[in-house]
């Protein structure tokens, strides 16, 4: 072959190379029917349909996550099966506003277990288990890992839910008072639930603008906000829902009852924290000791130490 024919040859695949990518990159600029028709339909009602086809994924670990997803499946079954729990998962994922189903957290239960069995096992790869007589020992120590790991899952969870209610109960008494204001303003209790919800952001907003959204999709605004008690782990938003529906349902005065929650809640702040200080009083008193003594110390030593030196002969 000469070079004549190479150099065609090689050119010819080139430009049909290129050809390909420019029909590719043409052809994922081109909008789509939906992004053409949507803005034509927006205010026509949407129908929910029960099955919707799921859009192919491009990225590689599409294909090996359903290859694994059965067997992390049946792997999240038998671990339910042996732990148990399902409620109190459900209700603890509620809490913690997290979009996870039990099925779901199941499955991320069993990928920290695995992950904590492999990463011990490669450990003793490495060394510990490749002694005579260590692998059995190590094979147990790695299913301790992975029996850790699991258990560690959960307790993660837990802390989620110790965060989250946390912070509603910081974020409880600005979101009172902004109720309160807007209540005495002449707004009615949704519509000053709905200010509150579109001008605020955090965990306790979220469970409002839940409670909103099944009250505009049909259920009572009382119903609601008893769901958004049952659902809470804290007293104190329990009464707040509790007062608010009887607030709507009877028409009694909801500025005084907002107010009066409010400054229960920044009393029982102020409790928490001095009992917290009182616990930790030899924890505060290690900074001050080893940090700011001696430099204040250093600071009223050193000048006089210099003028002796000075004054020395």
């Amino acid at each position: 072959m000469t070079n004549a024919v190479l150099g065609a040859v090689l050119g010819a695949a080139a430009a049909m190379g290129l050809v390909m990518v420019a029909s590719r990159l043409t052809a994922t600029r081109r909008p789509s029917l939906e992004s053409r028709v949507v803005p034509y339909i927006r205010d026509v009602p949407t129908v929910s349909v029960s099955w919707a086809p799921r859009p192919v994924s491009d990225r590689p670990s599409s294909a090996l996550m359903a290859l694994v997803s059965p067997v992390l499946r049946k792997g999240a079954d038998r671990l339910e099966s042996v732990l148990g729990g399902r409620e109190s998962i459900r209700r603890r994922l509620e809490r913690a506003g997290s979009p996870m189903t039990v099925d779901q957290f199941r499955v991320s239960q069993v990928v920290w277990g695995l992950a904590g069995f492999g990463g011990a096992m490669a450990v003793g790869v490495l060394g510990p288990a490749r002694e005579p007589g260590r692998a059995l020992p190590w094979l147990l120590l790695c299913s301790g890992c992975g029996m850790a790991a699991i258990l560690a899952r959960d307790a993660l969870l837990t802390r989620q839910v110790t965060a989250r209610e946390e912070r509603i109960l910081a974020e409880f008494p600005v979101v009172a008072d902004l109720l309160a204001l807007a209540v005495a303003a002449g707004e009615g209790p949704v519509a000053a639930l709905g200010r509150v919800v579109s001008s605020s952001r955090g965990a306790l907003p979220d469970e409002l603008a839940v409670v909103l959204a099944e009250s505009r999709t049909g259920t009572p605004i009382a119903a609601a906000l008893d769901s958004l008690a049952s659902r809470t782990g804290l007293a104190v938003v329990s009464r707040f829902a509790e007062g608010f529906a009887v607030a709507i349902e009877r028409g009694t005065p909801l500025v005084d009852v907002l107010t009066a929650q409010t400054a229960d809640v920044r009393e029982a702040a102020k409790r928490s924290l001095i009992e917290t200080g009182a616990r930790k009083e030899i924890a505060m008193m290690v900074p001050v000791v080893f940090l700011i003594m001696p430099v204040t110390l250093l600071f009223a030593f050193f000048p006089g130490v210099v003028g002796l030196n000075l004054l020395a002969p």
